[in-house]
C-alpha cells in the first residue's frame, strides 16, 4: 500500500510539473455591437491563438457585456478585461497621439495603406508611452475605408447643401465638416440608429460596413459615394500586465497570430462587405450623390491644412512631439504615392 502510494504520488508530481508548462489561460476581449466585418480580425485571432496553443489560451470575445465601446479603454486600464476595441476619436483626450490617423483628407488609398500608416505610429515612442499611461499596449488597428455620408429626406447637390444639417461625424471628419456649415455630433456607433430615428441627427458619417451594421440605410434616402474627408482610427488594445504575464509560448501565439489577422481583416473587407453594399444601396433606392472635383478641391483646401495646424499646435502644447507625428504620417502617405 504504501509503494502504491508513493508511485501516485511521484505521478502526481510529474502531472504537476508538466502542467505548469501549459497553464491554460483565458483573456476577456471588449468589443461591441454584433460580429462584422470590423471585428474580424479579432475574431480571426481567437482562432489562431486557440489553434496554436492546442486550445490552452483561449480570447473569450464579448460584444457590450463587458463594458460600453466609450469605457473600454478605462477597463483596460484597471485590468477589468485584458483586451479591447475602442476608436481613438471617442475619448481624443486620452489618447492624443493616435488622433493624428483621424485628420482630414490625408490622402490614405487603401486598408493596407492604412494598417502601414497606423502600426508606425503605434509603434513610436510617443504613441507607447501616450497609451500606456492606460497600462495599454496598441496590438493593431482596424483599417476603416474612407468614409462616407447616408441622410435622410432631400439629397444635397452641393456642398453648400450641409449648412446646418447635423450630422453624426467623430474627429477629423466632425471638423471637416463644420467647414462647410454642418453640424457635426460625436456618439458611438450603438446610438446612431436611434438618433436618426429621433431626429437627433439628419445624417450619418460612417464606413459601409457600419452604414450596414448599424442600420443607417433602412431609413436613409441618400448617399455621398464620393466626399472622402477621412476615416476613423479604432484600435485594439491589450492591457500591458496580463501581456507581460503570458508564458512565452502564449505570447509569441498572440503576437505572431497579427499579421494573419490583419490579412483575413483585409480580405473580407474588401471581398464580401463591399460586394454587399453597392446591393444594399440598390435594393433600397437610395439615391447616390456624387461631388465635382472642383468641389472636393475646395473642400479639401478648407479643411485639410487649418485642422492640421490646430492639431500640432494643440497637441505640441501638450507635450507631444505634434509636428515629428504628423511628418510621419504624411511622409509615408507621399512616399507610397
Amino acid at each position: 500500500m504504501n509503494k502504491y502510494l508513493s508511485r501516485a504520488a511521484v505521478s502526481a508530481i510529474v502531472v504537476a510539473f508538466g502542467a505548469e508548462s501549459a497553464i491554460a489561460e483565458e483573456w476577456n476581449v471588449s468589443l461591441w455591437g454584433k460580429r462584422r466585418a470590423f471585428t474580424e480580425h479579432v475574431e480571426k485571432l481567437a482562432e489562431l491563438v486557440s489553434e496554436k496553443t492546442g486550445g490552452e489560451f483561449t480570447l473569450n470575445i464579448s460584444y457590450g457585456g463587458l463594458s460600453n465601446n466609450r469605457e473600454n479603454l478605462d477597463g483596460i486600464s484597471i485590468g477589468a478585461f485584458e483586451m479591447a476595441q475602442f476608436c481613438a476619436g471617442y475619448h481624443r483626450d486620452k489618447n492624443p497621439s493616435i488622433t493624428v490617423l483621424e485628420l482630414p483628407f490625408l490622402g490614405v488609398s487603401s486598408l493596407e495603406q492604412e494598417i502601414e500608416l497606423s502600426m508606425a505610429v503605434y509603434q513610436h515612442p510617443a504613441a507607447v508611452e501616450d497609451l500606456g499611461r492606460w497600462n495599454a499596449t496598441l496590438l493593431m488597428p482596424s483599417p476603416l475605408p474612407q468614409y462616407n455620408i447616408v441622410g435622410i429626406g432631400e439629397a444635397p447637390s452641393t456642398l453648400a447643401d450641409f449648412e446646418g444639417l447635423s450630422v453624426r461625424a467623430t474627429g477629423g471628419i466632425g471638423a471637416a465638416m463644420e467647414t462647410v456649415g454642418a453640424v457635426p455630433t460625436s456618439m458611438s456607433a450603438s446610438e446612431v440608429r436611434q438618433a436618426m430615428d429621433s431626429g437627433v441627427v439628419k445624417a450619418v458619417a460612417f464606413a459601409p460596413h457600419a452604414h450596414m451594421s448599424f442600420g443607417t440605410i433602412e431609413n436613409g434616402t441618400w448617399w455621398t459615394e464620393n466626399l472622402n474627408p477621412g476615416t476613423v482610427n479604432c484600435p485594439v488594445v491589450v492591457n500591458s500586465d496580463a501581456l507581460d504575464g503570458l508564458s512565452d509560448a502564449h505570447r509569441e501565439a498572440l503576437l505572431g497570430s497579427v499579421d494573419e489577422a490583419l490579412d483575413h481583416y483585409v480580405a473580407n473587407y474588401n471581398g464580401a462587405t463591399m460586394e454587399a453594399w453597392q446591393p444594399a444601396l440598390d435594393e433600397r433606392g437610395i439615391e447616390v450623390v456624387s461631388f465635382s472635383d472642383e468641389e472636393i478641391a475646395a473642400f479639401k483646401e478648407a479643411a485639410a491644412a487649418p485642422a492640421a495646424a490646430a492639431w500640432i499646435e494643440q497637441n505640441t502644447a501638450a507635450g507631444l512631439p505634434a509636428q515629428v507625428l504628423y511628418e510621419l504620417v504624411t511622409g509615408m502617405i507621399a512616399n507610397d504615392g
